[in-house]
């Protein structure tokens, strides 16, 4: 997993275990997403600074996803998945 419960937590700002039945399966799509959309796979799992920033915003996209600033974080997330494909070029 690119984080653990414990860091999705601190990421979404959540205090407590109520919604963590909602956060894991978000946790577990991330990697999959990742590799869908670029291309990326990490190496020997670990995840390059790029990959853990765009699952960050990800997470937080999918968990808040009413929020009224899903468009910026959109635009965010696919410059960040520009950045990870061209990353992965590179490699």
């Amino acid at each position: 997993m690119i984080f653990t419960i414990d860091e999705a937590r601190n990421i979404l700002r959540i205090d407590g275990e109520d919604n963590d039945a909602i956060i894991y399966p978000l946790i577990e799509a991330i990697p999959p997403y990742l590799e869908a959309a670029t291309g990326y796979h990490p190496a020997d799992n670990e995840y390059s600074p790029l990959a853990i920033t765009a699952g960050q915003f990800l997470l937080q996209l999918w968990y808040f996803g009413e929020n009224s600033d899903t468009d910026r974080l959109q635009r965010v997330i696919d410059c960040l998945l520009k950045a990870l494909s061209a990353e992965r070029g590179k490699a």
